[in-house]
């Protein structure tokens, strides 16, 4: 006699049960999908010790009549597909027929539902996958589902649950991310005799956020104006420069209403916010995303968290597109100082010779010089004159003119092009230096500043970081790095891979500064590197350039591509803590500050400019509550 038998039918639904039901909070994820799938416009989630005990649902939406409320506890049963034309445009949040008969094949289950041209409603009751009754019921149109007891006949599942708190936590996120998604639906959980929240149904999208993250939070987030670009649509709400988070809960992102997850759009937040986070950060987004369904695959995974894209490069670059330009756009002020932590100083240093474009000129005046220490500015006619000149200095009055910021490195070549304009925001013109008055300079970093609206502190090392990362990267960008010949050419062993990559990058490779050519087997001889390197770590910076190719030939887009580099390279050369710098030079750190497409905050996330509002000063000294 054979090994192989078939399963009975009641634990092969308990073992396919295990992909729907992970958790209390799957369950209610399940349910409360059918619900908006069911047109409903109120929805109640009642549970009881973290779902374990209890989980009710409650909708108002369509209902069913008696024979769809029986078939719909069979598997593979569901109104949402007919052939297989309809699974490659799938427009529901529910269409496998898998959900209901999981969650009663693991628990004491019970199903009121009644349509509205129904006398009665059906109440369907099973345990354990078991029909127990099927009766008449009172209810109100619309379904009401309650799950009792989950995994109670499944004591190797039930033990792997948390404890009552966590799950309730997982289960209260689940809720909540729906209530974001669906902000034209009432939403109310109740946990046990405890009102957890009552949303009330709303047109506006932010009002929602504020009712479930705090009206705080939601004031400062950015609007994400929609846009379409390759046919994919976006529209929601981002957190400004800098505001990250240590983990992703707050990163939701929506696709055609469904809450999804995918590689491609963590690569896109990653790239849209570039250099406006810092590293280990992730940023604060409720973002949707239309896309032809046809477009998407969501029957990856029975518990419909991942999707697979057709083409996934135009959704990644349609957001990273997106969220830079609302980045850049629609921050036109310097954010709240309380939005702010862990600001870290840097510590005065002599910057490498080899690299002089970049130095502090001698007009700087450093610790223990006797030049006098920044004063008031004198009129605001003085201080709208700096702003006058719309381009940088060229590379001679950079390192030798009386304004001594370095804004333009001679290496890069001449200035020839303008700063780039900030883009108009769509309700106000962004702040000119002419809206600033000089105060003084604090702890010799961060600069005083007044403005209309309070007080303003500026890093003087992050600002002139931004600057130098702007200037620099739009070089590389048009022409690229120059390069310094080798006396001694050095020769890199690579791998096959990185040897092809490298052959077929080599233009790329001279526009970071980089000469090089196959020399033979798996050796690639390099003549030529950017003058600003260390004499020792030539190889070092060619390998970090070819991983930067590498990702950006695989996945990413070309928004990242050497901007680590740039990044590291002007923190080097930025002016630092202890750098005492004089009027003019600040009026010129200011002046192409806010002339940066990005002057919030510097290449690695830092805030470059923090404010202080008159209200937050009344508060502190007690003349407003």
């Amino acid at each position: 006699m054979g090994n192989i038998r078939l399963l009975s039918e009641a634990l092969a639904s308990q073992v396919a049960a295990g992909e729907v039901v992970e958790r209390p909070a799957s369950v209610v994820k399940e349910l409360v999908e059918n619900s908006i799938d069911a047109a409903a416009t109120a929805i109640d989630v009642n549970v009881a010790r973290g779902g374990i005990a209890l989980i009710q649902v409650t909708d108002n939406g369509s209902g069913m009549d008696r024979d769809d409320a029986l078939m719909c506890l069979e598997r593979n049963a569901t109104s949402k597909i007919r052939t297989k034309e309809d699974l490659g445009a799938i427009a529901t949040l529910g269409f496998r027929g898998e959900a209901i008969p999981s969650i009663a094949s693991v628990s004491k289950f019970r199903l009121a539902t009644r349509t509205a041209d129904a006398i009665a409603g059906t109440e369907v009751v099973m345990h354990g996958g078991k029909m127990i009754s099927v009766a008449d019921s009172g209810e109100a149109v619309g379904t009401s589902i309650e799950v009792r007891s989950l995994f109670y006949n499944l004591p190797a599942r039930r033990k792997f649950l948390r404890t009552e708190s966590t799950e309730a936590s997982h289960l209260e996120q689940v809720v909540r991310t729906q209530a974001i998604a669906h902000e034209e639906i009432r939403f109310t959980l109740t946990s046990g005799d405890r009102l957890v929240f009552q949303l009330p149904a709303t047109s506006s999208l932010r009002e929602r956020i504020g009712a479930l993250v705090g009206n705080d939070l939601a004031g400062r987030l950015l609007e994400v104006e929609p846009n379409e670009h390759r046919g994919v649509r976006v529209r929601g709400f981002i957190g400004p420069p800098g505001m990250g988070r240590s983990d992703r809960r707050q990163q939701l992102t929506f696709l055609n209403g469904r809450p999804v997850e995918a590689a491609i759009i963590t690569r896109a937040l990653r790239e849209g916010y570039h250099t406006a986070l810092m590293k280990g950060q992730y940023p604060v987004t409720f973002l949707f995303l239309e896309v032809d369904p046809s477009a998407v695959d969501v029957n990856v995974h029975p518990a419909k968290r991942e999707v697979r894209f057709h083409d996934g490069f135009a959704v990644q670059e349609a957001l990273a597109a997106t969220l830079a330009r609302t980045l850049r756009e629609r921050m036109i002020r310097p954010v709240a100082g309380v939005g702010w932590t862990g600001i870290q100083t840097m510590p005065s240093s002599i910057v490498q010779e080899e690299f002089p474009a970049l130095n502090p000129t001698p007009s700087i005046t450093r610790t223990g010089d006797t030049a006098p220490a920044p004063v008031l500015f004198t009129t605001a006619e003085r201080l709208r004159a700096a702003t006058q000149p719309a381009t940088h200095l060229s590379s001679e009055a950079s390192v030798k003119g009386e304004q001594g910021i370095v804004t333009d490195p001679t290496l890069l070549g001449s200035s020839s092009h303008p700063v780039s304009e900030v883009a108009p925001p769509v309700s106000a013109a962004p702040p000119q230096a002419s809206d600033y008055r000089l105060i003084g300079v604090l702890g010799k970093l961060y600069v005083l500043l007044e403005s209309s609206e309070g007080l303003v502190l500026m890093d003087q090392h992050a600002a002139h970081e931004r600057v130098l990362f702007e200037d620099m990267r739009r070089r590389l960008e048009a022409g690229g790095l120059p390069a310094q010949r080798l006396l001694v050419p050095l020769t890199v062993e690579l791998s096959p891979r990185d040897l092809d990559i490298a052959t077929r990058h080599l233009e790329v490779l001279a526009k970071f500064g980089i000469v090089a050519e196959p020399f033979g087997g798996q050796t690639l001889k390099i003549d030529a590197v950017p003058p600003f390197l260390k004499s020792d770590d030539p190889e070092s910076f060619f390998h970090g350039v070819l991983d930067e190719i590498r990702t950006a030939d695989d996945r990413s887009s070309a928004l990242r591509l050497g901007e680590d580099i740039i990044a590291t390279t002007v923190c080097r050369h930025a002016v630092k803590a202890n750098d005492r710098l004089r009027e003019r030079e600040l009026e010129k750190l200011l002046v192409d500050l806010l002339a940066c497409d990005m002057p919030y905050c510097c290449p690695h996330g830092r805030p470059t400019l923090i404010q202080i509002g008159y209200g937050e000063l009344e508060r502190k000294f007690g003349r407003r509550t």
